[in-house]
């Protein structure tokens, strides 16, 4: 008879997870998983037993029970066991000496018998009536009774796991607590009655004998429900500060990407132009000093002025507005010089701007 007077009953529930989970890591199959939860439970209730033994206890309980439970070579090895153990942060390494005392030492506490019924006995043998021709769903015929019956094992199973969560459950029978799992799987599956005179007949118990148990299994369901709920609020909440981190560092990249920029077209084209320019002045230059040194010096003063024209008409033609653009292709300028008493420069222009073919007359020499 379970009393719950253990020291670490309040621990009790780290420890059905741990081995919930190692169970489930060996793919050990419930009857075994909840074997070795009955063992621990009422292990703690006769001895007081300190931390780190109850971490050899509970590996003790779990491969006693699936020895006895599951084929030979499902069993799990003791190495395996401590693996999943460190990776389930347990700082406990078991070795086969500590193992076969810890295992004599439950085996004489039950005295030697290990037949002991829990809830996962009983609930496959129940699952075989849970559905009925004549039941109802949702006040219509069932049309599928094998998926029906699939769907309701599921939930049978999910209400199975709670009755080890919580000690309260050990005070009712096993049969009792497997019978009211396939009662409430009926009830949230909505098919009518939710019990029924062949399930009672299978069950030995009625309606009334499972309302009370039935009642605690909806109560942790609906806690259930709402921490679901309440993690999956906390998980869009995060996703949702996680969008709008990623929204203002996207925004905050666009800006950088697309600030205005401090590139100054017209004064790199002013630069340009100048540097035009300047080859062209020089040209001038020095095809007047070439004019005065071959010229006679009567003609001199007469024929500068209308050298000079000419070169003031050629950078005057070749200086372009402050707002034209650029000038993309060079330009070739020629220069034809010769002794003949009539002169020209002939200038070629290759830009878009400056088309055609122009001469300029120089002047007349004589002589």
């Amino acid at each position: 008879m379970y009393k719950a007077h253990s020291p670490q009953i309040g621990m009790r529930r780290y420890f059905i997870d741990l081995l919930t989970v190692l169970s489930n890591r060996c793919n050990l199959c419930p009857t075994a998983r909840h074997l070795a939860i009955y063992l621990l439970d009422h292990f703690m209730d006769r001895y007081d037993i300190t931390v780190k033994q109850l971490h050899i206890i509970s590996f003790a309980c779990l491969l006693l029970a699936s020895k006895f439970e599951e084929k030979e070579d499902k069993v799990p090895k003791l190495e395996h066991v401590n693996n999943l153990a460190c990776m389930c942060n347990v700082n406990v390494v078991l070795n086969k000496k500590d193992l076969l005392r810890m295992e004599m030492l439950l085996l004489e506490n039950f005295n030697w018998n290990l037949c002991l019924p829990t809830p996962a006995h009983y609930i496959d043998y129940y699952l075989y009536g849970s559905i009925g021709e004549n039941d109802l769903h949702n006040g219509w015929p069932i049309t599928s009774l094998t998926k029906t019956k699939d769907f309701l094992e599921k939930y049978a199973y999910y209400f199975l796991d709670f009755s080890v969560r919580d000690h309260t459950f050990l005070h009712f029978r096993p049969s009792l607590i497997a019978a009211a799992c396939v009662c409430a799987s009926r009830i949230c599956m909505q098919i009518s009655p939710a019990w029924t005179t062949q399930l009672e007949l299978l069950t030995c118990y009625s309606w009334e004998h499972l309302a009370q148990c039935i009642e605690m299994m909806f109560i942790y369901y609906e806690n259930d429900i709402k921490e679901a709920s309440n993690l999956k609020k906390q998980v869009t909440i995060q996703h949702q500060e996680q969008e709008a981190v990623g929204n203002l560092s996207h925004q905050a990249t666009t800006q950088v990407l697309f600030q205005q920029s401090s590139y100054h077209p017209l004064a790199q084209h002013s630069a340009t132009l100048s540097q035009f320019q300047s080859p062209v002045q020089d040209l001038c230059s020095a095809y007047r000093d070439s004019l005065q040194a071959h010229r006679p010096s009567g003609l001199l003063a007469g024929s500068a002025d209308s050298s000079l024209h000419s070169c003031a008409a050629l950078q005057a033609s070749l200086r372009p507005s402050a707002q034209t653009l650029p000038i993309q292709t060079p330009i070739a300028v020629q220069v034809a010089l010769g002794t003949q008493p009539r002169h020209c420069i002939s200038t070629a222009y290759g830009s878009s701007y400056f088309s055609g073919h122009r001469s300029y007359t120089a002047g007349c020499f004589d002589g």
